[in-house]
């Protein structure tokens, strides 16, 4: 299942030969922001009151490519009906927002891997936008010769992984031992963080999981508290507390993030200070619906004026009109 991913900034890797810079400047009116995707760079310039051109795009905009997914964890919630976009339409959107002021894109789903021609895909992202180009996937399908493809078109990638062992296999219903062997070639195409959606079951094995991704060599572990289904509960406050106590005293090598929804109560540090959340992110659904996030009920469909309007309709109306 794909994260919303405003709490994090992609880490670049160096892109192929004749790819753009991929050095972005974005002028807002909270200052001036310089993002390098290929290195990861960040630099924030507080410039209040700039007169400048505004970016009008979110920071980061998630793409659920498909509701298709070959696993069947009870505590999805991606939408389990069908949906999907070619890459005709995807790159057209990519190009839309990077004209105006986007600095990344990441693609989810369902299973992302599942797009046919997804490699082909991240690479026309990459190589007609500086848009730092990012999925999120169960890995299983990210064997040597898919991620042969993908090197040079993709600046970061997210794995989930629920537990570890017989826990992971459990909720996933996947080997495990398959799951490792995936991300050695992972870690050949870019640099990639580990996701773990945190419940009663994997709370207690997060010291395991952060040591598993820290020998396979990821960068950041992203804890995403469940979230209710019409088949699933939500994370229970027992197992919220252990999380941030969990956190609390977490001193491992890896960059900790959380997702959005759980940060109630968390000393969590805001990439952009004052940044209102569509200027932060946004989310477009497999369906071709704008929102708020993967989680908002309704939203604004993208007609044919294409993703700046829909944006321009959620602004005013945080959905359809």
């Amino acid at each position: 299942m794909a994260a919303d991913s405003a709490q994090t900034a992609p880490v670049g890797a160096a892109g192929p030969a004749g790819a753009r810079a991929g050095i972005k400047t974005r002028r807002t009116a909270l200052g001036t922001h310089v993002f390098d995707r290929r290195t990861g760079m960040n630099l924030f310039i507080d410039q209040a009151g700039t007169d400048e051109s505004v970016a009008l795009a979110p920071r980061q905009v998630s793409v659920a490519l498909t509701n298709a997914c070959d696993l069947r964890c009870s505590y999805c919630y991606a939408p389990k009906t069908p949906g999907r976009h070619d890459t005709a339409t995807v790159v057209a959107w990519a190009k839309e927002l990077d004209a105006h002021g986007c600095f990344g894109v990441g693609f989810g789903g369902g299973e992302p891997t599942l797009v046919t021609g997804f490699p082909e895909m991240c690479q026309l992202v990459a190589a007609q936008t500086d848009l730092a180009v990012t999925f999120t996937s169960h890995g299983h399908h990210l064997t040597a010769s898919v991620c042969t493809r993908l090197v040079g078109a993709v600046h970061f990638i997210r794995i989930s992984m629920d537990g570890v062992g017989q826990t992971y296999e459990r909720l996933r219903g996947r080997p495990f031992g398959a799951l490792l062997d995936r991300l050695a070639d992972v870690g050949d195409v870019a640099p990639f963080g580990i996701n773990v959606v945190v419940n009663e079951r994997t709370v207690h094995e997060l010291d395991q999981v952060a040591d598993v991704a820290t020998q396979a060599g990821a960068r950041e572990l992203l804890l995403l508290p469940q979230q209710p289904t019409a088949r699933w509960h939500g994370i229970d406050q027992a197992t919220l507390s252990e999380m941030r106590a969990w956190l609390n005293r977490y001193r491992g090598p890896l960059a900790v993030t959380i997702g959005a929804t759980g940060i109630q109560g968390l000393p969590v540090t805001a990439p952009v200070p004052g940044e209102q959340p569509l200027d932060a992110y946004a989310h477009i659904t497999a369906d071709g619906v704008l929102k708020r996030s993967s989680y908002q009920a309704g939203g604004s469909p993208i007609g044919e004026d294409g993703v700046m309007a829909a944006l321009s309709v959620l602004r005013t109306t945080g959905a359809t009109p």
